[in-house]
C-alpha cells in the first residue's frame, strides 16, 4: 500500500492506494477513533460485488453497519435521491458522529458526499472508490454536488473526505468501457501537469487496460498526487483548480446534450481534443502536440471524433456551465503536453468553426 497525503490543516487526509484495501477499513476507522454505527451507501450493482467485503471489515472492527442502496445511474444524483437517503439515515439514528462510506463509482461518490455534507450540517465521509475515474479524480478534493435538470454537478458544496481508500482490487470488474472512461481523467491530468506521466501513459497504457496491478497502482498513486498537489493550492477552485476541468467545457456540454448517452470519459476525451485543437488553431499548441494527444487518447479506447449532435445544442449548453463568469466561457488551453493554463477569450465562433469542422 502506498499513501498520498492532501494537506488541509485540521482537514489534511490521506489517499491510500493498493489491493486488498477494503478488508482493512474497518480497523483503519476504528484507529481514527470512529466507534458504533457507520452507514454505507451505494449501489446496486457495487453492493453485489463489494459491500459484503467492506461489511463484514467494518462489522469485525465493531461497527453496527447499515448498507443503504440506490439504483445504478446519473440520475440517481438527484435532489430527490438526496432526500430519500436523508430519511433512511435518520431511520437508523444516523449521529453527528457516524461516519459514512461511499462506495462505488462517481455517481456514488458525488452523491453520498453530498449528503455526507449537509446531513445534520456535516457528518464524516469516508470515501472508497470503485471506479478508475472517482480512484483518480472524483474522491479527491472534496467536492460534492447532485445535477439540476439537464446541467451537471449545479448544486453542491466544498467538503472534504477524512480517508480515501483507493482499492486496485476493484478495478478486477469493471467493464472495459468504465475503465477507459477512468482513463481519460488519468491523460487528462498528466495533459495538464506532468509531462512525464504522459509519457509512461504513453508506453503503458495497454497495460492498464489489461489490468496489470503494478501498471494501474502507479497510475492511480501519480494521477493522485497531482489532483492533490493542486487542490492544496486551491481547495475552492478560485485559480489554479481551474486547471482540472481540462477537456470538461466541451465535455460536459457534449454529455449533456447527448443526455449522458455518453459516458463522462468519453465526453471529456471529446473535450480535451476540441481543447487542444483551439490551442493549436489560436497559436499556441503546436500541431504534434495535438497529434501525441490524439494518440494517447486512442489508445485508451476514448473517442477523437466530435459525435453527431447539434452544435448549435453544444454551444448553448457551455453557457450555462457552471465555469462561465461574468458571461464569459473559461476553457483550459495547453500551451505544451504538462502545461495547461486558464483563458476566457476564446470566441464562441471559433468554438463552433473547430466543432463544424471536425473530421
Amino acid at each position: 500500500m502506498k499513501k498520498v497525503k492532501v494537506e488541509f490543516g485540521d482537514n489534511s487526509y490521506e489517499i491510500r492506494v493498493g489491493t486488498g484495501l477494503l478488508a482493512r477499513t474497518g480497523l483503519w476507522l476504528k484507529g481514527r477513533g470512529f466507534s458504533g454505527r457507520a452507514v454505507i451507501i451505494t449501489d446496486t450493482t457495487v453492493r453485489g460485488l463489494y459491500a459484503d467485503v467492506l461489511n463484514q471489515s467494518l462489522t469485525n472492527a465493531g461497527f453496527d453497519v447499515t448498507i443503504l442502496e440506490v439504483p445504478v445511474g446519473e440520475e440517481q444524483k438527484s435532489l430527490a435521491t438526496a432526500g430519500r437517503l436523508y430519511n433512511k439515515l435518520t431511520g437508523a439514528y444516523a449521529e453527528r458522529t457516524t461516519p459514512i462510506l461511499a462506495l462505488g463509482g462517481g455517481v456514488i461518490g458525488d452523491l453520498a458526499g453530498f449528503v455526507a455534507a449537509t446531513y445534520m450540517r456535516g457528518v464524516p465521509l469516508i470515501q472508497v472508490p470503485t471506479t478508475l475515474l472517482a480512484q483518480v479524480d472524483s474522491s479527491i478534493g472534496g467536492k460534492t454536488a447532485v445535477d439540476h435538470g439537464r446541467l451537471k454537478n449545479t448544486i453542491g458544496v466544498f467538503y472534504q473526505p477524512s480517508l480515501v481508500v483507493a482499492d486496485i482490487d476493484t478495478l478486477k470488474t469493471l467493464p472495459e468501457v468504465e475503465l477507459a472512461n477512468g482513463l481519460a481523467e488519468v491523460i487528462k491530468s498528466a495533459a495538464i501537469r506532468n509531462r512525464n506521466l504522459f509519457s509512461f501513459l504513453d508506453l503503458n497504457i495497454q497495460k492498464a487496460r489489461a489490468l496489470h496491478p503494478g501498471a494501474l497502482e502507479d497510475i492511480v498513486l501519480e494521477t493522485a498526487r497531482i489532483k492533490a498537489e493542486i487542490v492544496e493550492k486551491d481547495e475552492k477552485e478560485a485559480g489554479l483548480r481551474g486547471i482540472l476541468n481540462y477537456g470538461h467545457t466541451v465535455g460536459h456540454a457534449v454529455e449533456a446534450v447527448s443526455n449522458f448517452q455518453l459516458k463522462h470519459g468519453q465526453a471529456v476525451a471529446i473535450g480535451m481534443v476540441a481543447a487542444a485543437r483551439i490551442s493549436s488553431r489560436m497559436g499556441i499548441l503546436s500541431e504534434s502536440d495535438v497529434v501525441r494527444l490524439e494518440r494517447v487518447i486512442q489508445k485508451a479506447g476514448l473517442p477523437t471524433e466530435m459525435p453527431e449532435l447539434s452544435v448549435e445544442e453544444v454551444v448553448e449548453a457551455m453557457k450555462h456551465d457552471k465555469k462561465v463568469l461574468q458571461d464569459k466561457v473559461r476553457f483550459v488551453l495547453l500551451k505544451s503536453i504538462g502545461n495547461a493554463f486558464i483563458n476566457d477569450e476564446v470566441s464562441p465562433s471559433l468554438v463552433e468553426e473547430i466543432l463544424v469542422g471536425w473530421g
